[in-house]
């Protein structure tokens, strides 16, 4: 798992749809895709349910997805940290 992943994994949960998390994320559709599959690989669960007209959580991505936000979060506050001691350096 890794943080490429778990950005698909929310941004597709807050887009609806695969096409658009990668648009918004500056990814091609396929890479998005194939993000979400490692991840549910690595986990073992589907994350999602895919349909013609987007996705849904499951149950399993649902409970995931405010500690995938989380831990999101915690990275982008360690690079930032990390950034100023370089910058302060």
């Amino acid at each position: 798992m890794n943080e490429r992943e778990l950005q698909a994994f929310v941004a597709v949960a807050g887009h609806g749809r695969i096409d658009l998390a990668a648009k918004a994320l500056g990814y091609s559709q396929p890479a998005v895709s194939y993000q979400l599959k490692c991840l549910e690989m690595t986990l073992g669960t589907k994350l999602f349910v895919r349909t013609s007209t987007g996705t849904t959580l499951t149950h399993t991505g649902a409970l995931m997805l405010p500690s995938a936000q989380a831990v999101l979060a915690l990275m982008r506050g360690i690079k930032a940290t990390t950034g100023d001691l370089v910058l302060a350096a």
